[in-house]
């Protein structure tokens, strides 16, 4: 089942169920949003695979990505892992930094009140904080206890879906120095159009993974494509360490983190900090600039999610 959110000029926007084509859907009567259908999972599942069905049959109205809100346009929680151990190994080995000593997930709280669409301008206040991209997968939960075990957590998960983490990296090592976190180095992620349910991608969900690649491209030209199933930890090890010590709400979305794979000199990579890192240890410096205003970043993971299209633009300085 693939599940959208249209813009109708509210915060929220409208559910709507999206044909397998992509080119119908059907408003999701009863179930106003998204969050509305994470809240009441266990009513509003049979409406919408219902509807779902329909659409199958032939009926719906046109669809047109474009109307997209992000699935979730705001969030409960928004928890990001750090998954792919290549991503940390090139990083450390790049700025010379000793492995991080434990043995749990690695994860920070983001901010969640807003996630962009797939196809809106992204703003940032300079091109001198290091624009950079990050794509992950993540799925969205519905209630999930405190004390959760990972045996358990996939059953809380409910959608998957494809993001953008948007990230500045002039400004992250000042921040990291303070021992409190991220704040302004990370904005808004965006995220691709389509949430869909892990039944629907059927061999490319296994084992809390998502076994696809993952194909980012920079004004048109081909960044790398990784694939998603080369998570040391997988989503319901990230859940389980995120409801340790809480609960997490309906609607928290958890991120795998930038993903990698080791043989990236082939595969590629999907953030521009992991080329540039990978330049560094092989001569030393980085040559790989991040964005201008005006360049475009698309991500894809073949047609499941849909495709996230953004220009870089300057906004409030």
């Amino acid at each position: 089942m693939r599940l959208a959110t249209l813009d109708d000029g509210t915060r929220d926007g409208t559910l709507v169920i999206v044909s397998r084509d992509a080119a119908r859907c059907l408003p999701a009567t009863g179930v106003p949003t998204m969050q509305a259908a994470l809240d009441g999972w266990a009513r509003a599942e049979p409406i919408l695979r219902a509807l779902s069905a329909g659409l199958d049959a032939g009926q719906g109205q046109v669809f047109d990505p474009a109307q997209c809100m992000a699935p979730l346009p705001r969030a409960w929680q928004w928890l990001d892992g750090s998954a792919f151990p290549t991503h940390g190994a090139l990083m450390q080995q790049a700025f010379g930094l000793p492995p991080i000593a434990t043995d749990r997930p690695l994860m920070y709280q983001g901010m969640s009140h807003r996630f962009l669409s797939a196809t809106q301008d992204v703003p940032f206040p300079s091109e001198a904080d290091g624009i950079d991209f990050e794509g992950e997968f993540g799925v969205v939960t519905d209630d999930v206890p405190m004390g959760c075990s990972a045996q358990d957590a996939l059953g809380h998960v409910r959608l998957v879906v494809l993001i953008n983490d948007w990230s500045l990296r002039s400004i992250a090592p000042i921040e990291m120095k303070t021992g409190f976190g991220w704040v302004q180095a990370k904005p808004a992620c965006s995220v691709a159009p389509f949430a869909v349910t892990p039944d629907m991608l059927g061999d490319a969900w296994a084992d809390g993974r998502v076994r696809l690649p993952l194909t980012v491209a920079v004004n048109g030209a081909w960044f790398g494509s990784p694939v998603g199933d080369a998570m040391a930890f997988g989503f319901h090890d990230l859940i389980a360490h995120a409801a340790r010590t809480r609960d997490l709400p309906a609607g928290t979305i958890i991120g795998s983190g930038t993903v990698s794979n080791p043989d990236h000199a082939v595969v590629g990579s999907t953030c521009l900090s992991e080329r540039r890192a990978i330049e560094m240890i092989a001569d030393g410096t980085p040559v790989m600039p991040f964005l201008s205003f005006g360049d475009r970043v698309t991500m894809q993971a073949g047609d499941w999610f849909g495709t996230l299209n953004q220009h870089v633009v300057a906004g409030a300085s």
